[in-house]
């Protein structure tokens, strides 16, 4: 079963939305499932090294999206996105994090069995 989740949200917006979406693909990932997550709009920052947890957050969202790279689960980032949106502007996605179009996820919907957005 192919699974698609979309991220959109700040990765530090003073809530869990973000955590909780990346702790389900773990999960997802863990039982068999094909996991495959496109970062849009500010969840962007997600694919960049710059971004840490600010103070008194107890979760470190980079390392969380980096595992599920290792495990195979394959992370597509927003191409115009990466001028546009989240707090470090134009800065580049670590590797692993692949620069992907609005086509390629276009793709993905069409191809997935289920698409959740977080």
């Amino acid at each position: 079963m192919k699974t698609l989740i979309v991220f959109n949200r700040p990765p530090y917006d003073g809530t869990d939305v973000t955590w909780n979406g990346l702790r389900l693909a773990g999960r997802l990932a863990e039982a068999g499932h094909e996991i495959r997550l496109f970062l849009m709009n500010d969840s962007v920052d997600m694919a960049r090294e710059s971004c840490k947890a600010p103070e008194g957050y107890d979760q470190e969202l980079v390392p969380m999206v980096k595992d599920l790279i290792a495990r195979g689960v394959v992370v597509k980032v927003c191409g115009t996105c990466m001028a546009r949106c989240g707090i470090h502007k134009n800065e580049p996605y670590y590797a692993g994090a692949h620069k992907a179009s609005m086509a390629e996820l276009a793709e993905w919907v069409a191809d997935s069995d289920r698409v959740m957005t977080f």
